[in-house]
């Protein structure tokens, strides 16, 4: 429950590297391919994601009072903003009169009107104006502000739970801060892949692939199917480490510092991933669709300071190595094992004693289904 630290990160590393093993996993996992074709279990995993506390966007993406972002999140439109008191609240996206989305995208305001009929909230949810209100004779304004969900600032991030049960926000607890204050939000953008979310999320969790599918992207600069796999109750760590590592061997054990010679992979239950690169942080958070859809919700942070002028150059440069090549690669597979469901060959999926984070998350998945 406790995570290495970078002292002992560079341990368990140089033990693998010199044996050539990596973690394991007590036994093998078979997940039957009918649990990413069923709708009936597909409508189940959104009721949990709509249960439990999930990342709706990072922290700094609502800076100031009055910025907010919409989007939808388990199939709900939503949006958060940041109100006067500097709280960040979450509503859901529909007037309270006829339920047109009274917010798209992001932005700052002092209030939100409703375009379609004027009716007009504020940054606490409020109702606060009615054009014509002499219209709706006994109206209550109190009842018909904006409807709330629960929403809390956790570890640099917001996190949302639509119909949360007592205790669910507690798991939160178990998470270390994976996004600090000093740290710019410098991209963001939504995109969709043809594929079920957890083939997609499948990918992050394990790097036995790493030397077939980017033989020339990400191999050349890593090892072969060399990782640290960790546990924080649902959640999981999964490390790959860079070549670059082995230069800390000649450092005294208490001077080794791990930032920039690694990329940490967490995996936040059940939806969301935060990437911890050599210059830049990625948060994704995997929202279905369908059987064969996700929408994909993306924000690229420097990892050092904002007030740093090189920060965001070498954080973009980071960011662009891994889209255009080792990102590419592993859409390019997702879509493939998508297709290849349908040719009927496999009852069951195969996860092998290399790829526990995988057997991890369908194993606490199940259990809470």
């Amino acid at each position: 429950m406790t995570l290495l630290d970078d002292r002992s990160m560079a341990q368990r590393v140089f033990d693998h590297i010199e044996a050539g093993t990596t973690d394991t996993a007590e036994t093998c996992w078979r997940e039957p391919v009918a649990n990413y074709r069923s709708q009936a279990r597909l409508d189940a995993e959104l009721a949990l994601l709509r249960r439990l506390p999930t990342p709706f966007c990072p922290s700094t993406a609502l800076p100031e009072p009055g910025s907010y972002l919409a989007r939808d999140a388990a199939g709900t439109p939503l949006f958060a903003v940041r109100g006067a008191d500097g709280a960040v609240r979450a509503f859901r996206n529909a007037c309270r009169h006829r339920g047109m989305q009274v917010v798209a995208g992001n932005g700052c305001a002092k209030a939100f009107a409703c375009r379609y009929h004027g009716w007009t909230y504020g940054l606490d949810g409020g109702l606060r104006h009615v054009p014509h209100e002499h219209g709706f004779p006994g109206l209550e304004r109190e009842r018909h502000g904006l409807v709330p969900v629960e929403s809390v600032e956790r570890h640099g991030m917001v996190f949302v739970a639509q119909d949360p049960k007592a205790g669910d926000l507690a798991a939160l607890d178990l998470l270390p801060e994976l996004i600090g204050e000093g740290q710019r939000l410098f991209a963001s953008r939504e995109f969709s892949i043809p594929a079920n979310w957890k083939i997609f999320l499948e990918g992050f969790l394990e790097g036995y692939h790493i030397k077939t599918t980017h033989p020339t992207s990400f191999y050349p600069y890593g090892f072969d199917n060399l990782n640290v796999v960790e546990y924080l109750g649902r959640n999981s760590r999964v490390t790959f480490p860079f070549q670059r590592i082995r230069k800390l061997a000649a450092l005294p054990p208490e001077e080794r510092r791990v930032e920039g010679a690694l990329t940490y992979v967490y995996q936040l239950f059940p939806n969301a991933v935060v990437t911890v690169l050599s210059h830049h942080t990625i948060l994704l958070i995997l929202e279905p669709v369908s059987l064969g859809e996700t929408r994909v919700a993306s924000y690229l942070l420097s990892n050092r300071s904002a007030i740093d002028p090189s920060s965001t150059a070498d954080a973009e440069r980071d960011a662009a190595f891994v889209n255009q090549t080792g990102g590419a690669e592993d859409a390019a597979m997702v879509c493939a094992i998508q297709k290849g469901m349908a040719s009927g060959a496999n009852e069951y999926f195969l996860y092998g004693r290399f790829e526990g984070a995988i057997a991890h998350f369908h194993r606490e998945l199940d259990a809470l289904l």
